[in-house]
């Protein structure tokens, strides 16, 4: 795996939203959908505001790979659940990126669900 450039990490990290396809089984991608992502450091990570339940994220449980695209950014990825013990600053990531949506819509990423759902998003 890769890591992400500075450039990459700067139109991803401004993006509003960011389109999101998971790998089948066959290697196909899924339909993209739309997500929140924010940037904490050099890494990039999104949520499922279902938590587990969500279908894009159970979609990226298979094969634990896809494809993002944002800010004029479009990469393959692999999926990688994250650590538990980021969550306190992915929680202030959404809080700083996403604090002018009214309390309801942000609080839906940071709910125990959707923190159980944070996948950090690794370049291929």
């Amino acid at each position: 795996m890769t890591q992400w450039t500075s450039d990459q990490l700067d139109k991803i990290g401004r993006a509003e939203e960011v389109q999101i396809a998971s790998k089948r089984r066959d290697g196909t991608l899924r339909k993209p959908v739309t997500v929140w992502a924010v940037r904490h450091g050099d890494d990039i990570y999104v949520r499922s505001v279902r938590g587990p339940r969500g279908l894009w994220f159970r979609g990226t449980q298979e094969r634990h790979e896809g494809r993002i695209r944002a800010g004029g950014v479009q990469q393959d990825v692999a999926f990688i659940d994250a650590d538990d013990d980021v969550n306190k600053e992915v929680d202030a990531a959404y809080r700083a990126k996403y604090r002018r949506y009214a309390g309801s819509i942000l609080n839906s990423v940071l709910t125990t669900g959707a923190r159980s759902a944070t996948i950090k998003l690794v370049p291929r």
